[in-house]
């Protein structure tokens, strides 16, 4: 059981965005931020860096964080077997995208709470605390995790970011401009990299992801395309560009669940995820967040899952429903669990 003497702080935040011909007004309860006027395409961005601003001015240290959803009876989500697991940054929006509430949460609740994803610390610290030039050097993670996780924090933030069912090429493109754009939200891509990933000439994914308010692109008079990332978040990230160019340069083949060349995206995105949630050989992940994570309904992930199997990428999968959570394995490894797969 977790003792606090600051049972009153309250670590819950929300914004509501109220839609007016003239663009969608922000009001805060928290604040005294009320009616602030939003261009459309930016409203969703401007959301989420008011939440993160919040988290960052009301900082309590991780040992008196509690479960927020708790102390409201659960009422977020439908009932389960309890809290557990470390409190988590929760982010929740409602299915119409007009209310967003961010709140400390255990790993448990925030598991059960639909259309919520964790907000990885990475993204929320000050970079003003973050260390510079060969500290920030020597602080790089080995080659291999580093990349994977720094990877996996970035998918579960455009699970968020991004419209439900935005399509797996425009996320595979949303994760590389994010991974390589510059302090100020810049990115280029080269021609050959677009190639190398079968999205050259894509104009559609480009249009996509702008139509959704998360940049603005310049159409191709060069060997690359540039675009400019509207997302806050992105123009504040605490990782260095070099190590974040690292991540990228994993994503397209990662290791050791790299999609065979003329897969379609949507099992490129797949199996993308499911590395970045593996290690020595078995993962594991709630099914809910695999299929936010790639905007698949559960039953496309399951099917997903079938086709990683038969092209060999993975030697088995199981359902765990009673806990709702998605184990595999790779190919000469031991089972994922202590039962026996289900596929």
């Amino acid at each position: 059981m977790r003792l606090s003497t600051h049972e009153t702080v309250q670590r819950i935040w929300t914004v509501r965005l109220h839609p007016q011909p003239g663009g969608p007004l922000l009001s805060c309860p928290q604040c005294t931020l009320n009616g602030y006027r939003l261009q459309a395409a930016s409203a969703r961005s401007a959301a989420l860096t008011h939440l993160a601003r919040h988290a960052r001015r009301d900082v309590l240290p991780r040992h008196l964080r509690t479960c927020q959803c708790r102390a409201r009876n659960c009422s977020w989500h439908p009932r389960h077997r309890g809290c557990a697991g470390p409190v988590l940054l929760a982010l929740t929006c409602d299915r119409s995208g007009r209310v967003w509430r961010l709140a400390d949460a255990c790993a448990a609740c925030a598991a059960a709470t639909t259309n919520t994803a964790v907000v990885p610390d990475t993204l929320l610290a000050s970079a003003r605390a973050r260390p510079v030039g060969a500290a920030s050097r020597h602080a790089r993670p080995p080659h291999g995790p580093g990349e994977r996780l720094r990877v996996r924090e970035m998918l579960t933030y455009l699970g968020v970011a991004l419209p439900r069912f935005s399509s797996p090429a425009a996320r595979l493109l949303a994760l590389q401009c994010a991974l390589r754009a510059d302090g100020r939200g810049r990115v280029r891509l080269p021609g050959g990299l677009l190639r190398s990933m079968r999205l050259h000439s894509r104009s559609e994914l480009w249009s996509e992801l702008e139509h959704a308010g998360w940049l603005r692109y310049s159409l191709p008079r060069r060997p690359h395309v540039e675009a400019r990332l509207l997302d806050a978040d992105m123009q504040t990230q605490t990782s260095g560009r070099s190590v974040r160019a690292r991540a990228a340069h994993w994503a397209l083949r990662p290791v050791p669940l790299v999609a065979p060349r003329g897969m379609s995206p949507t099992v490129q995105l797949t199996a993308l995820i499911l590395a970045s949630h593996t290690s020595d050989g078995v993962g594991s992940a709630e099914l809910d967040v695999l299929a936010r994570l790639g905007g698949q309904s559960p039953q496309q992930v399951e099917d997903l899952l079938d086709q990683l199997v038969h092209c060999r990428l993975l030697a088995a999968w199981q359902h765990l429903r009673e806990h709702d959570e998605i184990c595999w394995r790779l190919p000469g490894r031991g089972t994922p669990s202590s039962t026996p797969p289900g596929r």
